[in-house]
């Protein structure tokens, strides 16, 4: 059964880092793309990160060069690291593994991690 953790969000003014933590078990995120997602209230979950199985990266145009994926293979753990972040970022983020096409999560999500952006 594959499980997501995520942690690290918290409270922090525009222009703040943050980075997000995403324990993963059930898989070996070397071997699968992974994925970060957020949610913001009354809109749609939307991926805004994703790195493949060889390490590549992308991001969504609304947060390139501020939000940056990563992985640690030895602790099976996916990263989210937050730049400058904008009050448009206050979100609850999680991680899955992205269905190839859509993007959209393959797995049961996580609880997430609330990421709020004010001054």
């Amino acid at each position: 059964q594959v499980q997501f953790v995520e942690s690290g969000g918290g409270l922090v003014q525009p222009g703040g880092s943050l980075r997000l933590s995403c324990s993963v078990s059930g898989i070996t995120v070397r071997l699968a793309p992974m994925a970060w997602y957020r949610q913001a209230p009354g809109k749609q979950r939307e991926l805004v990160a994703r790195i493949g199985n060889s390490g590549t990266t992308d991001s969504a145009e609304s947060v390139k060069g501020r939000l940056t994926v990563s992985r640690d293979n030895a602790k099976n753990t996916v990263y989210l690291q937050m730049n400058s972040l904008k009050p448009e970022d206050t979100a609850v983020y999680y991680c899955n593994v992205p269905t190839p096409g859509t993007g959209s999560g393959s797995r049961s999500w996580g609880q997430g991690t609330q990421v709020t952006v004010s001054s």
